[in-house]
């Protein structure tokens, strides 16, 4: 529909409603294009994502966005079909990924938009407050079934991750269980918000989640990569200083030759705005 035809039958409706066209006047003769831009992938970033689309189309009426979770494995297999603009991820492009996007001829641009000190969680009614890489490694891979192994009660571990199309499950496996397989036990979840609720009313429940995805509903464990001489709790400040060891990178990646379109959503990212939208979601700004 032209804005010809817009202005020959709305004229007694416009000042009833009030919305965003496609396109404004800026003039005689000039038209400013509203930009719509997707973003989809990791759930880790979700949360971030959305507060900052939120906030940056409160500011600017030219800009649409619309953002989708789904896992970071979803985010990039929609980038190779050219379904979003941006993906959220919270790992690295795998070596397949790389070798997908060389076979099309494109480049693809990684912007680190904060970090994440990833969470494990456990029940609140568990006594257990601190486990070392090696133990969730032993957890997580099945060698470990009962919580009494590693100073808890007697009760079986029932053990939640995020699914195969998550980047939290990529890198959980390869930083904390050493790159071996998960047991066929660990009962996979599609977003981390199901694992916060299903560890929150499973008594013998552990799984892990983004720092920000963090409530009351669950109890965070201290955790320790020197076989248990130091144990550090994940927060905003240890994994500032680096303290906390599992910390990683958030990341928006885009097409280079999408570049100028996805500009106005990386910028704003990276700005001291967007930044501060990092820290009031619970993620850790660059700077």
């Amino acid at each position: 529909m032209n804005k010809a035809k817009l202005f020959l039958i709305l004229p007694l409706i416009g000042m009833l409603s009030c919305g965003k066209a496609k396109t404004e006047d800026k003039g005689e003769g000039t038209k400013s294009e509203t930009v719509s831009v997707t973003i989809k992938g990791s759930d880790t970033v979700l949360p971030l994502a959305q507060k900052e689309a939120e906030e940056l189309m409160k500011k600017n009426s030219d800009v649409s966005v619309t953002v989708v979770g789904g896992g970071t494995g979803v985010g990039l297999t929609a980038l190779i079909d050219k379904t979003t603009d941006i993906a959220m991820a919270s790992r690295d492009i795998k070596t397949e990924e790389k070798l997908r996007f060389a076979e099309l001829k494109r480049e693809i641009e990684e912007v680190i938009i904060a970090y994440d000190a990833l969470t494990v969680v456990v029940n609140p009614a568990n006594k257990i407050s601190k486990l070392t890489r090696e133990q969730l490694e032993k957890i997580f891979t099945g060698e470990i079934k009962n919580w009494k192994e590693v100073g808890g009660a007697d009760e079986k571990i029932v053990a939640y991750s995020r699914e195969s199309s998550s980047g939290t499950y990529e890198f959980f496996k390869d930083e904390v269980m050493d790159k071996k397989n998960y047991a066929t036990d660990v009962l996979s979840l599609p977003a981390t918000g199901a694992i916060v609720q299903a560890v929150g009313q499973t008594k013998g429940a552990i799984g892990y989640i983004g720092l920000a995805y963090e409530t009351k509903e669950v109890k965070q464990l201290a955790v320790s990569y020197d076989q248990g001489k130091t144990f550090v709790e994940p927060s905003i400040a240890s994994a500032k200083d680096k303290s906390y060891p599992i910390s990683r990178p958030l990341f928006y990646m885009f097409d280079k030759t999408n570049a100028a379109k996805v500009k106005v959503i990386i910028d704003y990212a990276l700005s001291a705005e967007g930044q501060k939208n990092v820290s009031e979601i619970g993620y850790i700004p660059l700077n």
